[in-house]
């Protein structure tokens, strides 16, 4: 019986202490957002304003998210029963919101940055993904 409470209290603790980290990584996302806000973002090729382009570059932003191991188990839960699995949404909101701000960090000073395109995969089994974004940054002459 012992071992039974046990199990459940670590899990408890453990569902509690990721809901936690997630919470955080969120409240930052918003924060970093918030300051790149400023620098467009497009997955369009052909959006150059009519003046010269001084120069541009490809910048990149690599995220790997992992959810825990307690989401993972209640994700497993889902998909035997069927139905919508939250667990992965969030991961995957975070992971390509990550991406992209981290692109967008390496973009400081660009005008805008064209053709964004966004892949992900899956690394192992135990619900982490990798999100990779891109795109050309563009610095027009001042």
């Amino acid at each position: 019986m012992f071992d039974l409470i046990l199990l459940v209290v670590l899990i408890g603790v453990g569902y509690f202490a990721g809901t936690q980290v997630e919470k955080k990584h969120y409240e930052s996302i918003k924060e970093r957002e918030a300051k790149l806000l400023y620098l467009p973002t497009v997955s369009s090729k052909n959006l150059l304003e009519e003046k010269p382009v001084d120069s541009a570059l490809l910048v990149y932003g690599n995220a790997v998210i992992s959810t825990d191991y307690f989401k993972v188990i209640l994700a497993g839960l889902r998909n035997f029963l069927g139905g919508e699995v939250s667990a992965y949404e969030t991961l995957l909101d975070r992971a390509r919101r990550e991406a992209i701000l981290r692109l967008k960090e390496k973009a400081q000073g660009a005008d805008i940055v064209l053709n964004l395109r966004v892949e992900t995969c899956q690394v192992g089994k135990a619900g982490s993904t990798e999100v990779l974004a891109y795109g050309t940054a563009v610095y027009y002459k001042k």
